[in-house]
C-alpha cells in the first residue's frame, strides 16, 4: 500500500510541476527591447517588409510561449531567446500556419558537448542536436554557437537554422532529408535526385562550397544546404542553380 501510495504522490508532484512550467511558457512575454535586438542582430527581419516584420514579432513570441527556453550553467539572455526563436521561425516563415509540434523546450549549454550532452571529458565538438531518447521533445544548443550564427550573416553556418530544419524534416515522422510538409509530391523525386547528386559530388572534390558535413547523409545535406540557402542566397544560386531552385520551391511555398 505504501509503495502505491508513494507512486501516487510522485505523479502528482510531476503533473503540477509540469502545469505550472507549462503556465510560465504560455505567459512569457518577449523583451521590451525585441525590435531593437532584431534589427541589430537579425539579418533576415532586416530584409522584411515593414508589416511582415510585425508577423515575425508576433511568431516568434508565439514560439516563446510554447516552448520554454532553459540555460544549463549559464544564463538565457533576451538576445539568446530572440536568436532561438528567430532560427526556428525563419525556415518556416512562409508558412503562417506552422507551429513546431516535436519540441517542448530548448536547452542552451554554456559550450559545445558530447553525444551523451556532456560538456566536460572528450570529443566536446557538437554545436547543437535535437534529443532523441530520454531527451526527446528537447533540443540542445551550445550558446557560443548560437550568437556566431548570427553574428556573421553570410559566412553560410547557422546553428540554430539547422537544428530547427531536422525538427522539419522530423515532422512527418522521420528524419530523412525530405521535409514532405513543406515539399508537394512532384518536386520530391527531384529533390531526393538532387541530394544524392550534389553529394556524390562533394565526396569527388577537393574542395566544395557545400560544408562537407552534408555529405553525411541526406538529413545532414538538408540542414547544411538550409543554412547556405538563408545566409548565402545569391551565392547558392549562382553556385548551384538547380539545388536553390528546389530549395526555394520548399522554403517560399513556390510549389503550391
Amino acid at each position: 500500500m505504501l509503495p502505491l501510495l508513494i507512486l501516487i504522490i510522485i505523479i502528482i508532484c510531476a503533473i503540477i510541476f509540469f502545469a505550472r512550467k507549462r503556465k510560465a511558457v504560455r505567459n512569457f512575454q518577449i523583451p521590451v527591447n525585441t525590435k531593437q535586438l532584431l534589427e541589430d542582430n537579425v539579418a533576415f527581419y532586416e530584409t522584411l517588409s515593414a508589416d511582415n516584420k510585425i508577423v515575425f514579432e508576433n511568431r516568434i513570441q508565439q514560439f516563446l510561449q510554447t516552448v520554454k527556453i532553459t540555460g544549463v550553467n549559464t544564463t538565457a539572455t533576451d538576445l539568446d531567446y530572440i536568436l532561438i526563436a528567430s532560427g526556428a521561425i525563419i525556415p518556416i516563415f512562409a508558412f503562417p500556419d506552422w507551429m513546431y509540434t516535436n519540441i517542448d523546450e530548448v536547452l542552451l549549454y554554456k559550450d559545445t558537448f558530447n553525444e551523451d550532452y556532456k560538456t566536460d571529458g572528450d570529443q566536446r565538438n557538437i554545436l547543437g542536436m535535437v534529443g532523441d531518447g530520454a531527451m526527446q521533445r528537447q533540443m540542445v544548443l551550445s550558446q557560443p554557437s548560437v550568437r556566431a550564427s548570427f553574428k556573421n550573416a553570410t559566412d553560410g553556418h547557422n546553428t540554430v537554422i539547422h537544428e530547427f530544419v531536422h525538427l522539419i524534416d522530423k515532422a512527418d515522422g522521420t528524419t530523412d532529408g525530405v521535409p514532405e510538409y513543406l515539399l508537394s509530391k512532384p518536386y520530391i523525386l527531384p529533390w531526393i535526385n538532387k541530394i544524392h547528386e550534389t553529394i556524390n559530388q562533394m565526396k569527388h572534390t577537393n574542395h566544395s562550397d557545400i560544408n562537407l558535413y552534408g555529405a553525411t547523409n541526406d538529413a545532414e545535406f538538408l540542414a547544411v544546404v538550409s543554412e547556405y540557402f538563408f545566409e548565402k542566397p545569391a551565392v547558392l544560386k549562382e553556385h548551384h542553380p538547380e539545388l536553390y531552385a528546389l530549395l526555394e520551391k520548399m522554403f517560399t511555398k513556390a510549389n503550391n
